[in-house]
């Protein structure tokens, strides 16, 4: 039903609008007595729980950061099924991202390009909304991605991070440093580990017993992706998610000229499958075995979750397909995880 829903309907408006008008929907499926229906039949089964960061998520498979910027989605996508929802990427000050149009589909590749600029209502306004689902007592993990805000200098970054951790870290369950979206300038090169140790240093501080994960980019070279994940260990950290979106474009089936008309972006979806394995299968050679390792990219269908399982992701997350198989998503994974 939804395949043709998003071919006859959906795809024909433009994509953020699209997204909002989701998204509204999932706010709704989050309010009683609507969440309760939701939840009872896209609840995961109870053997899926697995223990990671000292907490216990409902199933391996959440959602990644980019979907719900404001943590105003959270328990809707909780009671569509999904076993974390990481909130953001949030920046201490409240920006309006890049200018629109700034989110398109590649269709043929069940991929999007984006290049939104971490627009979001800023640390103040996403404490209050976590403040507020803390009181209701969510059912789901909350994470909280915080990045660099576009007006702050790079020399400056650190101090702007701590203060989102700051305000934030108390309402999370764990914090995801973001040092690896392609559109905000400057930002990729805080992942040089000379530049990047400091910085998570601080943060870390800043984030108390909060459970502490950087995010890093798929197209740093496996030397440099290694040498984060073993600087993540060092500086104790709790965990690395790998990756973010590419800046790459090889191998598309999408017009070249419709393509090259998105223009500048992060790409994600389908085509980051493999790469996503590589980057996997990198860090976990580089970190403990009992390092939480969260993969994310081209994730798609439940053999994909349980491929990134396999290879040694302790949790996997996904975006860009909820756009291309729908709501019930995270339904369709964890019960066909259960059956395998």
């Amino acid at each position: 039903m939804y395949p043709l829903l998003f071919r006859t309907v959906l795809s024909r408006f433009d994509p953020e609008f699209a997204h909002h008008a989701g998204m509204a929907v999932i706010r709704g499926l989050g309010a009683p007595p609507f969440a309760w229906i939701t939840r009872a039949l896209c609840a995961p089964e109870a053997e899926s729980k697995v223990s990671a960061l000292g907490l216990t998520f409902d199933s391996p498979f959440g959602v990644a950061a980019g979907f719900d910027k404001n943590a105003v989605g959270v328990r809707g996508l909780a009671a569509l099924g999904f076993g974390h929802v990481e909130v953001g990427t949030v920046t201490a000050i409240p920006q309006e991202g890049n200018p629109k149009p700034r989110l398109f589909r590649l269709v043929p590749d069940r991929a999007v390009i984006n290049r939104m600029g971490f627009n979001n209502a800023g640390a103040d306004a996403a404490a209050k909304r976590l403040a507020k689902l803390r009181r209701r007592r969510p059912k789901t993990i909350i994470g909280v991605n915080i990045g660099k805000s576009r007006i702050i200098e790079v020399e400056n970054a650190t101090a702007d991070y701590v203060a989102s951790a700051t305000k934030l870290a108390p309402l999370a369950d764990y914090l995801a440093v973001n040092v690896s979206s392609p559109n905000t300038p400057g930002l990729r090169g805080l992942q040089a580990v000379e530049t990047l140790a400091p910085l998570l240093r601080a943060v870390k501080t800043a984030a108390g017993s909060t459970p502490l994960l950087v995010k890093i980019a798929p197209d740093l070279s496996d030397d440099e992706i290694a040498a984060i994940a073993r600087l993540a260990v060092a500086e104790g950290l709790d965990g690395i998610i790998a990756h973010n979106t590419t800046i790459g474009r090889e191998g598309l089936k999408t017009d070249a000229a419709v393509v090259e008309a998105a223009g500048a972006g992060g790409l994600s979806g389908a085509p980051l499958r493999e790469r996503s394995m590589e980057v996997l299968h990198v860090v976990r050679a580089a970190v403990p075995s009992d390092f939480c390792v969260i993969s994310v990219g081209g994730v798609e269908t439940a053999s994909d979750v349980q491929e990134r399982l396999d290879a040694g992701a302790t949790l996997v997350q996904g975006y860009t397909a909820f756009l291309y198989r729908g709501p019930f998503w995270a339904r369709q994974i964890s019960r066909e995880l259960r059956r395998r």
